[in-house]
C-alpha cells in the first residue's frame, strides 16, 4: 500500500494526525506492507505512527539518496530505522518534480492501493499526480483531506 500526501502539516496538530492514521491507515496495518515517499509531512509523520503503532512492513521510496531528503525526514528515517524493511533510492541523477514522479509513481507500481492525504482545497499537487496514477492503473485509492 502506497502513501503519499502533503508536505504543508503544520495546520494541524499530532494528535490529529495520529487519529486519521489510526482511523485510515489502522484498518489495514494487519499483514500489509508500506510504501512511503521519506520526505517530510505526511510522508514522515506516517513512517513514525506505523512504525510505532502497527507491525506492518515498511518502505522508504527517495528519489534520489536519503541524504538528500529534508533534515527532519532522514530523522524520522533514522528515529525507527530498525522498523524499516527496506530503503530504496532511486538515486536519480537530479532532484525535480519528475524525479518525484518517478518515485511516486515506483510506489504505486509496487502496490495495490494508495491513500492519499492531500492538503484540503488543493487540487494540483504531488499528491494529486500520485492519485491520478493510481486511479489511471486501475488500482484502488482512498483520499483523505487534510
Amino acid at each position: 500500500m502506497s502513501i503519499t500526501g502533503t508536505r504543508s502539516t503544520e495546520h494541524r496538530g499530532l494528535t490529529e494526525y495520529a487519529a486519521l492514521f489510526g482511523e485510515y491507515l489502522g484498518p489495514f496495518a494487519n499483514g500489509a506492507h508500506f510504501y512511503l515517499g521519506g520526505a517530510k509531512g505526511i510522508d514522515s509523520l506516517a513512517l513514525l505512527w506505523l512504525a510505532r503503532n502497527t507491525e506492518a512492513g515498511l518502505t522508504v521510496v527517495v528519489p534520489g539518496t536519503v541524504d538528500q531528503q529534508p533534515t527532519r525526514a532522514r530523522q524520522a528515517v533514522a528515529q525507527v530505522r530498525d522498523r524499516v524493511t527496506e530503503v530504496v533510492q532511486l538515486r536519480a541523477p537530479e532532484l525535480s518534480t519528475a524525479s518525484y514522479h518517478a518515485r511516486n509513481r515506483w510506489m504505486v507500481d509496487h502496490s495495490t492501493m494508495t491513500i492519499g492525504f492531500p492538503r484540503a482545497g488543493q487540487t494540483q499537487s504531488g499528491t494529486w499526480q500520485t492519485l491520478t496514477y493510481t486511479h489511471d492503473e486501475g488500482k484502488p485509492h482512498l483520499v483523505v483531506p487534510v
